[in-house]
């Protein structure tokens, strides 16, 4: 079974101005359709080809098959973490959650970007549920919370391409654009009710 480059949950330039219909059409329609054709080479004809992208994330061994993998899980997740009414502040079990873990939202969105900041080279930051409630993951290259027994609530993609055509080298420009403006809390909670 072929995987297919997932139907974004808004239209291409629906993220304007905040984040460009070009960045969308290179981070989604080259970056993420590479990871979907490179994953489906990499299975064919293999005890992989009828898996679920889950199962062949936890299963595979570090190298191509895992990186292509959950980068496809990666970005399919990142695109609901987006929205184009997105950011501000979350409310209901979410926000009860957050004040729980880090003690206020702003708390946590300080955190959340001194984490997203300071993350070396390519990768993730997560909001993420463990068996000790929410926490705040750094994961390098294509690494995700599921390959570590958490549930990724939230996620922001730091790695370069998917900022740098709007901003430039400026990552905390591009994380308080996402948290104030961008940042899916209905899909958050969703994610949190599932966990």
């Amino acid at each position: 079974m072929a995987f297919e480059l997932p139907p974004l949950p808004y239209a291409k330039d629906a993220l304007a101005p905040h984040m460009s219909e070009q960045t969308l059409n290179f981070h989604y329609g080259k970056h993420h359709q590479t990871y979907v054709t490179n994953l489906n080479g990499l299975i064919e004809g293999t005890e992989n080809e009828n898996k679920s992208l889950e199962d062949i994330i936890l299963s595979a061994e570090p190298g191509g098959l895992f990186n292509n993998s959950a980068q496809v899980w990666n970005h399919t997740f990142f695109w609901s973490c987006l929205s184009p009414g997105g950011g501000g502040e979350p409310d209901g079990d979410v926000k009860t959650a957050i004040e729980h873990a880090f003690g206020s939202v702003d708390e946590f969105k300080q955190t959340f970007t001194d984490k997203a900041k300071t993350l070396f080279g390519s990768g993730w930051t997560w909001l993420a549920k463990g068996d000790d409630g929410l926490e705040i993951l750094q994961t390098k290259d294509a690494d995700l919370p599921l390959k570590h027994g958490k549930t990724a609530i939230l996620t922001l993609d730091v790695w370069e391409h998917a900022y740098y055509l709007d901003f430039q080298n400026a990552r905390p420009a591009y994380i308080e654009t996402w948290l104030d403006k961008l940042v899916n809390w209905e899909f958050a909670a969703e994610n949190l009710a599932k966990a």
